[in-house]
């Protein structure tokens, strides 16, 4: 009975840390981009005066989870780095893009879409500028660096365990 209580469990709190925010943070993502904003599209939303300001709420919200989640990856491997001997640069470089990613999302990309869709005259016509697209182009290539980056470093922490 004694080995079995002698079996200890080797992962640190700050791994496990890492690996529920990233879990909860890149599945949230791809609930949003893939889920429900394409039902808010489809569903006729977007041609609506007041869509862009219901996507800026919606934005505003989730970019700040991000900030929170995108600081505890990075705390959490900045405290794993401190741990060793070695520091984990790649480690440190991944969770810094995804801080960088987030930091864009929230007080760049959101409030330029969110200006752009906003239609303050009665007699213009609802086309979507061509910003918005370049700026949503943006959105998703920085989406798909969150989620590279977040995946390698997720499966790196999760092989580590």
């Amino acid at each position: 009975m004694n080995t079995l209580s002698s079996l200890e469990f080797k992962r640190s709190t700050w791994q496990t840390a890492i690996m529920l925010t990233l879990g909860f943070w890149l599945s949230a993502s791809l609930v949003l981009d893939w889920v429900i904003m394409p039902s808010l599209y489809f569903a006729g939303m977007m041609n609506e005066a007041n869509f862009s300001t219901a996507g800026y709420l919606v934005f505003w919200n989730f970019n700040r989870l991000e900030l929170l989640s995108a600081t505890v990856v990075l705390t959490a491997v900045l405290a794993i780095s401190k741990t060793k001997s070695n520091w984990p640069l790649g480690s440190i470089a991944l969770s810094g893009i995804l801080l960088t990613v987030a930091l864009l999302d929230t007080y760049f990309l959101t409030p330029q879409m969110c200006a752009l869709g906003a239609n303050f005259s009665l007699l213009t016509s609802n086309l979507v500028p061509p910003t918005m697209n370049l700026l949503h182009s943006v959105y998703f290539l920085l989406e798909a660096l969150k989620l590279v980056a977040g995946g390698i470093l997720l499966n790196s922490y999760w092989r580590e365990a």
